[in-house]
């Protein structure tokens, strides 16, 4: 007669039930860990929110009359890309410090323009004026337009800008 070899401990259903969980729940964390750490991994990720950007060199303005410089930055956080666009007035005036303002109405954020004839910049909104130094002179705003601080190196002009 014969005899099959039987395990008092375990018998050869438990064996493949204990193999195939192990092999089952191995592949599970090599498939499952990445993705979990491609959705986390934005809510850990560093904010950049406060940067210095070239406006180019200062021969690039010319004295006593504002000019509008536009750019954009793209942020990228984790899978999402957003854009922004920015303008800002540069002032430069002989014997005195480069001053940068941004072209953002302190009213309700509408863009302003240069306005040479009245020496100012104009909101289009609600008709606010501010003069060449960026304060009020009619209109709703409620404060002075905002000025960035500026920094000179190597010729070039820079702006600190903070978001956020």
């Amino acid at each position: 007669m014969s005899r099959k070899y039987r395990s008092p401990v375990m018998d050869r259903r438990s064996f493949v039930k204990i193999v195939t969980s192990a092999l089952g729940s191995l592949m599970a964390a090599v498939v499952g860990l990445p993705v979990i750490q491609y959705f986390i991994s934005p809510a850990f990720g560093k904010e950049a929110g406060d940067d210095w950007i070239s406006l180019g060199t200062l021969e690039d303005y010319p004295f006593n009359t504002p000019t509008l410089f536009n750019f954009t930055l793209t942020k990228i956080n984790g899978w999402e890309r957003s854009s922004q666009s920015y303008g800002v007035f540069v002032l430069r005036e002989e014997g005195k410090e480069v001053v940068v303002f941004s072209d953002v109405c302190t009213h309700l954020s509408c863009r302003v323009n240069w306005n040479p004839e009245k020496e100012g910049y104009f909101c289009p909104c609600h008709a606010a004026l501010f003069d060449k130094h960026g304060n009020v002179l009619s209109g709703p705003p409620p404060r002075p337009m905002d000025r960035y601080e500026t920094k000179l190196d190597g010729g070039q002009l820079f702006i600190h800008l903070r978001e956020g």
